[in-house]
């Protein structure tokens, strides 16, 4: 069987830190371990890298060598509180249920919405099927959980599974209250060539999006109590009419409730 990332990504290693971690990577991804300076690995095929930055594992795209690069940020969003538990306020508040306790993430993706419900005080689980993906938020819970306040307060951070998401929900053995969904959705505008580009070789490198309706339907089936759907305030919803929706900035949150 080939590769998943063969001659898109390589595992970059820029000849500082422990390079068994590097090497471990790269066999996990079944990908090269490169060294050298920006400049040399111009000259290879692979269009993007992963490589540790500032100590976190970051992911470069061969024309933004120099640039920071591409990581799950752990901090708060602009706007959200720093305190723990954050405030449930908000429409993602509002849909997930201020009641509710536990909630899994089917497409955990770069975790921005998982996160900010962790420190709103949501027990969260994290699905995610890229491999790309699973290395970096791996690394981004490991920051998260050596974060003076998260140790202070004892604190469970995101469990991870990593895992296809229809096939996990089927299996799972506790039921969650909530189940989470963010699918893609087609832009509604056309982007420019070069977005358009950035885009396809992003797509190329973490894979087709799984089926919407399936996961809907695994969701509804493997919820305790509710799904909720994060969509553009275009699209039509995913199930049927939702039990609520909850408006945000050009997006919404559908829920479906069970009872």
């Amino acid at each position: 069987m080939q590769p998943i990332y063969q001659g898109k990504l390589a595992v970059w290693y820029p000849g500082q830190g422990d390079l068994d971690a590097y090497q471990a990577l790269a066999a996990q991804l079944d990908v090269p371990l490169l060294e050298g300076v920006p400049t040399q690995l111009m000259r290879v095929n692979e269009s993007f890298f992963l490589t540790w930055r500032e100590s976190s594992l970051k992911l470069l795209d061969k024309e933004l060598l120099n640039k920071g690069g591409m990581l799950v940020e752990i901090e708060p969003r602009p706007g959200e509180q720093r305190s723990w538990p954050a405030p449930k306020d908000g429409a993602l508040a509002q849909a997930i249920g201020r009641k509710t306790k536990t909630v899994v993430d089917a497409t955990t993706g770069w975790a921005q919405d998982s996160l900010h419900l962790f420190r709103m005080g949501y027990h969260v689980t994290c699905i995610e099927r890229s491999p790309v993906m699973q290395a970096l938020l791996s690394d981004a819970l490991l920051r998260l959980q050596q974060l003076d306040w998260v140790q202070r307060l004892q604190l469970q951070v995101p469990q991870l599974v990593c895992d296809d998401a229809i096939a996990r929900l089927a299996a799972l053995e506790v039921t969650p209250e909530c189940i989470y969904i963010d699918p893609m959705f087609p832009p509604k505008r056309k982007k420019s060539a070069l977005a358009k580009k950035s885009m396809t070789i992003l797509h190329d490198l973490l894979g087709d999006d799984m089926d919407k309706n399936a996961l809907f339907a695994a969701a509804w089936e493997a919820a305790g109590k509710r799904v909720v759907v994060k969509s553009p305030e275009y699209a039509e919803p995913l199930g049927a009419k939702p039990s609520a929706s909850y408006a945000g900035k050009l997006l919404r949150y559908d829920v479906y409730l069970k009872t």
